[in-house]
């Protein structure tokens, strides 16, 4: 347990533009070991330039990138501005009284930003980088919708046009998110898709396949590689886009700060690890570096268990295996999740980097059913007024646990956690939980007997 300051009387931390950071924050530096590179089926390594054909050169440049801090154009800075940065730094006084917890807990709530979610923090700068170098079309997927509609503001702030492969469950799920994604000028296709090769087969075999983010990162892929001056945009997972959240965290230690305060706890969801790492990875740094003794909290749902149940090996990014190989924890590539309504968190593998940290013990994964988040999720709407997405109330129901074990323990503790985005187009899994019609869902068993066989 870190030693605190007296306790903050504020319930917001400051807000000002130089809270907004001029650099993202790279980890991979800092990690307890190389990040094992991307492979090829093969088993070779995958050169930068190979890359180029899905992404700008320069985000290509910051994925294989090995310095600390990469410098963010004051183009890009300034457009972050204009999107509402810095975010609130908030306490959450009301449920702490309404747990009894002696813990103080504090969430950076990422639901201010136009699309509702931390989602935007790397689609502009996405979306800028390519802009740069004068692409002029992007595809991506998007499961719960909250990465499609940001991409597509994205593409309408800086001129591309935007095709946003989407989850067919979700699709039918979260109408309203289509809705959002299509009037900031995006095409929105349900997922699998008669558009590609990817998406004809898997409807072949399932007239009805509900999908999922693995099928739909194939199909985008498969869709800019056979396009002119189009790329592909991803919304988690690789470490480019994964520095880009770095603004989260590097302006909730200025907040902290300002208050006093420094975390024992830094909790998030994962889905691929983006929002996660975006707030935890810049505390991680401190840890590292041994300045901290700070506890990771990872949560995901039971139904994709990629860093409980998974297995740390080689696997594809995408269903298809269109992707190179990947290092990382994986429930295997042909898993199809369940239809929970966290939709964003229904993959099966998780950033490289990320789970390089949890084989170190670094962080620490937990999994919840999606009933029981939802009741958590409940519990702080009532007693905030902000009704978390599903994927956040995931961070929710770790953070209720952690403060009611120090209640039971009295330790005064200090617990930080994203509220990546807000549900208030998530309402139909909210009706759900609220006329009992929630299913909870986990696999029984994970074959992964299929996986690649990778010497390195």
């Amino acid at each position: 347990m870190q030693t605190h300051a007296p306790m903050a009387l504020s319930l917001r931390a400051p807000q000002t533009p130089d809270m907004v950071p001029k650099y993202f924050y790279n980890i991979v530096p800092d990690l307890p070991e190389p990040l094992p590179p991307l492979r090829k089926p093969n088993g070779e390594p995958v050169k930068p330039e190979e890359m180029e054909v899905l992404f700008a050169k320069e985000l290509v440049r910051q994925e294989f990138s090995k310095e600390r801090f990469i410098p963010i154009p004051e183009e890009l800075r300034e457009t972050y501005l204009e999107l509402g940065r810095p975010t609130p730094l908030l306490r959450a006084r009301r449920l702490e009284e309404r747990l009894g917890t002696p813990a103080r807990i504090y969430y950076k709530y990422e639901g201010v930003t136009p699309t509702g979610s931390h989602k935007v923090n790397t689609a502009t700068a996405q979306a800028y980088y390519n802009m740069k170098e004068g692409v002029e079309r992007l595809t991506t997927e998007t499961g719960a919708g909250q990465w499609g509609s940001a991409l597509a503001l994205a593409g309408a702030l800086f001129g591309l046009k935007v095709r946003v492969y989407m989850v067919r469950i979700s699709y039918l799920q979260k109408p309203y998110r289509k809705v959002l994604m299509q009037l900031y000028g995006a095409e929105v296709v349900p997922s699998p898709s008669p558009y590609t090769e990817v998406g004809r087969k898997f409807l072949e075999k399932d007239p009805n396949h509900p999908g999922s983010l693995g099928i739909a990162i194939s199909e985008a892929i498969e869709d800019a590689v056979t396009h002119p001056n189009t790329k592909y945009s991803l919304g988690s997972v690789l470490n480019h886009v994964l520095l880009h959240q770095t603004i989260i965290g590097q302006e909730a230690k200025k907040q902290m700060e300002e208050l006093g305060e420094y975390p024992d706890y830094v909790v998030g969801c994962v889905g691929g690890g983006s929002n996660y790492a975006g707030l935890a990875y810049p505390f991680v740094a401190d840890r590292l570096a041994g300045k901290t003794e700070t506890r990771f909290i990872a949560v995901e749902p039971k139904a994709a268990p990629s860093m409980t149940r998974g297995v740390y090996t080689y696997d594809f990014g995408d269903t298809a295996g269109l992707t190179p190989l990947l290092k990382m924890h994986t429930i295997g590539h042909r898993y199809v999740p369940p239809p929970i309504h966290a939709g964003g968190l229904r993959y099966h593998g998780v950033a490289p980097t990320l789970s390089v940290l949890v084989k170190h013990g670094i962080v620490e994964p937990r999994a919840y059913h999606q009933t029981e988040v939802f009741k958590a999720a409940q519990i702080f709407a009532q007693a905030e007024g902000i009704v978390p997405a599903p994927e956040t109330a995931h961070a929710v129901k770790a953070v209720i646990d952690l403060a009611l074990e120090a209640k039971r323990k009295n330790e005064e503790i200090v617990i930080l956690f994203n509220m990546s985005g807000h549900g208030l187009l998530d309402l139909k899994g909210y009706q759900d939980f609220l006329e009992g019609k929630l299913k909870d869902y986990e696999p029984e068993k994970i074959d992964l007997s299929y996986l690649p066989k990778i010497k390195e």
